[in-house]
């Protein structure tokens, strides 16, 4: 059986994969007790991905009605590790922007830390091309926080907005990206969290 350390080390590799593709694989089904749907902003989303691509980590994305996976534009996100530390996934996270700027000339990133509840939020942006090779821009606000499972094992929770643009429409969205991201990044900060509930959910 793999130590903690080494199954930590595995979450976090799986956790600075680009966010711009999904596996084949993937269906919508709850995994974490967290079926939705979210009110965010005004808008309601449905669970429409999940996935367990560790044993200890799960991932689960939401979208508004007409809304893909593969050409949104708004999507809530949740995410579990059992096990690791807020301050870890943060870190990580925000490296893996820092890596991409040689070659994405939208990479950016930056975390504020809120000390008091524990909790960090890394917003960044990102560019990247789709299957047919349209340009996207995506923007995210990553809500790490502390979670325990119900046997009082320590990990984190994620709670995340994401926002793409795509081909023509990526100027106007960086211009409002100027008022976006703090609007949202206030919005996930002072969100209601779900409660994942991992000891009941089957392995699958």
């Amino acid at each position: 059986m793999a130590s903690a350390a080494t199954r930590r080390i595995a979450w976090l590799a799986a956790l600075v994969l680009a966010t711009l593709s999904h596996a084949a694989n993937a269906q919508g089904l709850d995994r974490i007790g967290v079926p939705g749907p979210f009110a965010f902003a005004g808008t309601n989303y449905a669970l429409a991905w999940s996935s367990h691509p560790q044993p200890t980590y799960y991932k689960q994305e939401y979208l508004p009605t007409g809304q893909s996976l593969d050409h949104y534009e708004r999507m809530l996100m949740v995410e579990v590790l059992d096990g690791g530390t807020v301050a870890g996934a943060a870190s990580a996270k925000v490296q893996s922007i820092k890596a991409r700027k040689g070659k994405d000339p939208l990479a950016n990133v930056a975390a504020v830390k809120n000390s008091r509840r524990g909790e960090i939020i890394v917003d960044f942006l990102l560019g990247g091309r789709d299957a047919q090779g349209t340009e996207i821009a995506e923007w995210n606000a990553y809500r790490y926080v502390p979670f325990k499972t119900a046997n009082g094992r320590a990990g984190v929770m994620l709670f995340a907005i994401s926002h793409r643009a795509y081909g023509d429409g990526i100027r106007d969205f960086l211009v409002r990206l100027k008022t976006l991201r703090p609007e949202e990044i206030g919005r996930i900060a002072q969100q209601d969290l779900p409660a994942p509930k991992l000891a009941a959910v089957a392995q699958r």
